[in-house]
């Protein structure tokens, strides 16, 4: 399917919250603030700035092919030694030939961007990382693809199997899965239940490209780079990437922010959330509140994947037992809640392997809540570029920190040791003798690690 002709009724602007989208010429459009929603190839790009998520992702995308270009260059210069033994230069030949094949691969895959612009330096995407959320970039999850489409059944067939045991296989009317990543869990539950329409959204344009491709029927190939090659036949195979059958009508992938979906309030039957409450950058508590607002009447919230939340405040990381307490208070009856241990991205190339104990649960809607306010993962100065930038505590200690490290740098001329550096600072007033040491030589092994890691 293009656009969101099979579920009309259930689409509001991500932007202003209130308008239904319609279809326009290029993708979609709201019929209130008029913003116009391009669509990625055939799949809807509904994030609320739209051009915005586009360009960043696009630099997103630059960058790790400009990475991937040096980590190759890399390989090459290390390749010039005469030194190699036969089973290391052809590990590294391999590994070489494999960059250049996934740059290639990549680029290719995620053209629906329109990457066809003058990309800047790598220097300046090393400095500037253009966040989309901070840890998030376009390989961030790409073991995830060849999990879900290439390493066997063993792991979807878990998965598939704890969703069963709570939710059964019927009654799940128009699903909306937050957080789809590669598509398969959406694929599966799908096919296996009654669901009249499965919309599975995600945020990273890979993620959701491969995931077109493969639920169409079509076969892909990517290399997968394990963590811990078993032998040199698997440091960097090429997979076929292939759903078990075409997915059955009633299927849409959506490009959107899962904290902003762009859908009506009681809009769906059921939510999934596999693999996403805990790691979001927002309180379970509004979450709770914004999937209830997305339920119709009686409808259902199913919930499958780890209980670790990573929130800075310590009042945010919720035990079993707090999460089934807030869902009960923001509008939900428990049905049922369940831990099963399941094997956890076991690639067949790699040494490294776990087990998993998921949390399930499947909860119904009783009651009503307030919807939340809009999530904001950045004011609106950082967003429009409009506002006065304030000068905040933080950003006047960096700004010290900076223009310090501004002049150590200014004083790096391949003469100069690090104790006569040590003399200009205090000579400077900017430290003491005793503090400048200590602080070159941290800041100085930063920078040293720094470029070792980056290109040797």
């Amino acid at each position: 399917m293009t656009g969101l002709q099979a579920i009309p009724d259930l689409t509001a602007c991500p932007r202003c919250d209130k308008a239904p989208l319609t279809e326009s010429k290029d993708g979609l459009r709201c019929s209130g603030c008029k913003t116009e929603f391009p669509s990625v190839g055939g799949i809807p790009w509904l994030f609320a700035e739209p051009t915005a998520s586009l360009g960043e992702w696009r630099n997103r995308l630059h960058f790790a092919l400009q990475k991937i270009a040096r980590e190759s260059q890399q390989i090459g210069r290390e390749l010039d030694d005469a030194n190699l033994s036969e089973l290391t230069r052809r590990r590294l030949e391999q590994q070489r030939e494999a960059a250049d094949s996934h740059r290639s691969r990549l680029r290719d895959m995620l053209a629906p961007l329109d990457i066809h612009t003058s990309p800047a330096s790598y220097e300046s995407y090393l400095a500037l990382r253009t966040r989309l959320p901070t840890d998030q970039g376009i390989a961030t999850y790409y073991a995830n693809i060849h999990r879900d489409w290439a390493w066997g059944n063993e792991e979807n067939q878990a998965s598939i199997d704890v969703i069963r045991e709570i939710a059964g296989a019927s009654g799940y009317g128009r699903v909306l899965v937050l957080g789809a990543g590669a598509g398969r869990l959406a694929y599966d539950m799908h096919m296996a239940s009654d669901a009249a329409c499965t919309v599975a959204l995600d945020f990273n344009p890979l993620l959701v490209l491969v995931a077109s491709e493969v639920t169409s029927g079509r076969t892909l190939e990517l290399h997968e780079f394990p963590l811990a090659p078993k032998s040199l036949d698997d440091i960097a195979p090429l997979r076929s990437l292939a759903a078990p059958e075409p997915v059955r009508e009633g299927f849409q992938l959506v490009l959107a922010d899962a904290l902003r979906p762009p859908f009506a309030r009681q809009s769906f039957d059921t939510v999934v959330t596999p693999w996403i409450v805990d790691i979001v950058d927002e309180d379970f508590a509004v979450q709770a509140a914004r999937i209830n607002n997305l339920l119709a009447e009686g409808g259902r919230w199913i919930n499958f994947g780890s209980l670790a939340f990573r929130h800075a405040s310590r009042q945010r990381c919720y035990s079993r037992e707090e999460t089934l307490d807030i869902i009960e208070a923001h509008g939900f009856d428990i049905a049922g809640a369940v831990d099963r241990e399941i094997p956890y991205m076991c690639s067949p190339s790699s040494r490294h392997a776990r087990r998993e104990t998921v949390f399930a649960f499947t909860a119904t809607k009783t009651g009503k809540v307030k919807q939340p306010p809009r999530h904001k993962s950045h004011p609106d100065w950082l967003v429009t570029g409009k506002e006065p930038v304030p000068l905040l505590p933080s950003f006047q200690s960096q700004a010290m920190a900076t223009r310090i490290h501004a002049y150590i740098m200014a004083m790096i001329d391949g003469k100069r040791s690090m104790l006569e550096m040590a003399e200009i600072l205090e000579q400077q007033q900017l430290l003491s003798r005793d503090e400048a040491l200590p602080a070159l030589r941290n800041f100085l092994t930063k920078m040293h690690d720094d470029a070792s890691r980056d290109a040797g």
